[in-house]
């Protein structure tokens, strides 16, 4: 149990730690921005293919197709249903409504967030099923290659937020949030394996679902409008080869 509350909470902090590292960037230019964003576009985009929607095949048993790409689309509905109650929701973490250069991009990037925080919970629930299941060597991998991931999703979130008219506190605890959802997830996975093996295949193909609804939808157009296509393109492509490599020296 202890090595469970250890790894829920590494797997946590690991956005944390990304999002510490986001406060030290947090003035950087539409390029750099463009560049890191995309990378974790590509991390995203690894992380819901090998991470979610694979997984959820193989857990699915006999309907396994139907209920994959059924939470796919899903996952992929409820980000667009999240899309437009989004402009509403900047009162609920403090973004200045008086006119401001940042504003325009508030609504995507709490998108974004709540994204992020939407798939944390059904891959926490993946490491928690793990312990749960007393394959300690396969949860370690699983929480490694979630970690990782966690580090630039935490980093990519900080700037926007700042510049969007957030508090440099209620960014922190944004950032805060989405990685204590994952450590919620990992503790609920190994309390409840029966349960959350029956509807992890669900959950984890509904979280794949919205993260590529918001990678389509929002990242990789916003990593494009500012001349930088280019270089976004091939950062992508160097986060889904470094969460590839991960996967398979992990696995």
């Amino acid at each position: 149990m202890q090595l469970v509350w250890i790894t829920a909470l590494g797997v946590g902090g690991a956005t944390v730690v990304g999002s510490i590292l986001g406060f030290a960037f947090k003035t950087i230019s539409h390029k750099f921005s463009d560049i890191v964003l995309a990378f974790a576009a590509g991390v995203m985009l690894a992380a819901s293919v090998l991470g979610l929607i694979l997984p959820s095949l193989d857990y699915g048993g006999d309907f396994s197709l139907l209920t994959t790409v059924a939470g796919i689309f899903t996952g992929a509905f409820c980000l667009n249903l999240v899309d437009k109650l989004v402009p509403h929701m900047h009162h609920l973490v403090g973004g200045d409504s008086e006119a401001h250069p940042g504003n325009a991009n508030l609504d995507k990037v709490l998108l974004f967030i709540m994204a992020i925080a939407i798939h944390n919970l059904p891959e926490g629930i993946a490491a928690g099923v793990s312990f749960g299941s007393d394959n300690q060597a396969e949860a370690l991998l699983i929480a490694g290659g979630i970690a990782l991931q966690n580090i630039p999703e935490g980093m990519v979130i900080i700037a926007p937020m700042l510049a969007a008219g957030i508090s440099q506190k209620r960014t922190f605890l944004c950032a805060l949030a989405t990685g204590l959802i994952e450590v919620a997830g990992t503790l609920l996975g190994y309390f409840a394996v029966t349960i959350a093996a029956a509807i992890l295949p669900f959950a984890l193909a509904f979280a794949g679902g919205t993260m590529l609804y918001v990678i389509s939808d929002e990242m990789i157009p916003e990593t494009h409008a500012h001349g930088s296509e280019r270089g976004a393109t091939y950062a992508l492509l160097a986060g889904f080869c470094v969460m590839l490599v991960s996967d398979v020296l992990l696995g």
